[in-house]
């Protein structure tokens, strides 16, 4: 019997969630997604030097000896530096990350964003290999909307709440990805309950959802979850668009040796999806200040990933001046 991994890729695009190469390497998936805190993470490793070294070069050379506006250039040209190797492995796309600090602006999100894509453009990669991850704030999605009829495709980060969700199919987004680990989290800490069954976990219910929702409305918009917390989360989720996992739970689907049935069909959410909403600005912010879970878990992931990049600037700012 082939493993539960090699089974899920029958129903669903595989993707690796991890800047470490050699992971995406062993797992062969088509897609890669990266974030602020794995490129921190992996700009202090040993192996990765090289890629940091890069950058660098490239940033001082780029700000004219100007250490401050190096350090802002070193940090997009790492998270691009990545890419680019990245995109050495996989046949198909990588996500890089907009400057979290952005995600309630609008225009800084869409240059920052044009930025990077010409980076990617200057060392030869098509844009349609990039997916420009930017966070599921009303801002960030309409500057998604903005880039997506400019043919820069975007994946929608930081997505807890159907409200976001909706707004982003709206928006005509590529890519959306469903935090289910973050998700199941709150839930934890919140209710008082410390353990679901897979079916009845609150990021999986979240992520059914959403995709009963795209397909019986005849959105193109792609789901991918992602931020897994175990193997149950996301064997329950086989059949989505796509699922991005971590190197330590592809592993451990790899080996397991069990039947893997498809659990969304397209067939099933015609029938299940419910009616569709009517989205704008006031809606968008209503549904948001209703839902606490995704208000938290929200503002709580731009601060996270804003502290990542701090971090980075500290560590790159170093390197500079060394």
């Amino acid at each position: 019997m082939p493993s539960v991994l090699e089974q899920l890729k029958a129903y669903t695009v595989v993707v690796a969630d991890t800047g470490d190469f050699q992971s995406i390497r062993k797992f062969t998936p088509r897609d890669a997604t990266t974030n602020p805190s794995l490129i921190t993470a992996a700009a202090q490793m040993d192996e990765y030097q090289p890629v940091v070294n890069e950058a660098l070069t490239w940033a001082r050379r780029e700000s004219g000896g100007d250490i401050k506006r190096a350090v802002g250039l070193a940090v997009d040209r790492l998270a691009v530096e990545f890419g680019l190797r990245i995109l050495q492995i996989v046949p198909g796309r990588v996500s890089t990350e907009v400057d979290a600090r952005l995600s309630y602006d609008t225009d800084a999100s869409v240059n920052k964003a044009r930025q990077l894509i010409s980076q990617y453009k200057a060392a030869g990669v098509d844009k349609e290999r990039i997916l420009v991850k930017i966070a599921s704030t009303w801002e960030g999605i309409r500057a998604a909307g903005i880039l997506e009829k400019d043919g820069i495709h975007c994946n929608l980060t930081l997505l807890f709440g159907f409200h976001q969700a909706v707004a982003c199919a709206e928006a005509g987004v590529r890519l959306i990805s469903p935090f289910v680990g973050r998700i199941l989290d709150w839930y934890v800490k919140n209710t008082g309950r410390t353990t679901y069954a897979p079916a009845e976990d609150p990021g999986v219910l979240s992520v059914s959802r959403i995709y009963s929702y795209y397909k019986k409305h005849g959105y193109k918009t792609e789901v991918m979850g992602a931020s897994f917390r175990n193997s149950g989360e996301i064997t329950e989720l086989a059949g989505c668009d796509l699922l991005t996992i971590s190197p330590k739970l592809l592993a451990e689907l790899e080996g397991m040796q069990v039947s893997l049935p498809r659990k969304l069909t397209t067939e099933r959410a015609l029938k299940e999806g419910e009616a569709k909403i009517d989205m704008s600005e006031k809606i968008f912010r209503a549904m948001h200040q209703n839902d606490k879970m995704a208000s938290d878990k929200l503002a709580e992931g731009i601060e996270g990933f804003s502290k990542a990049l701090q971090d980075l600037e500290k560590l790159l700012e170093a390197r500079l001046r060394a």
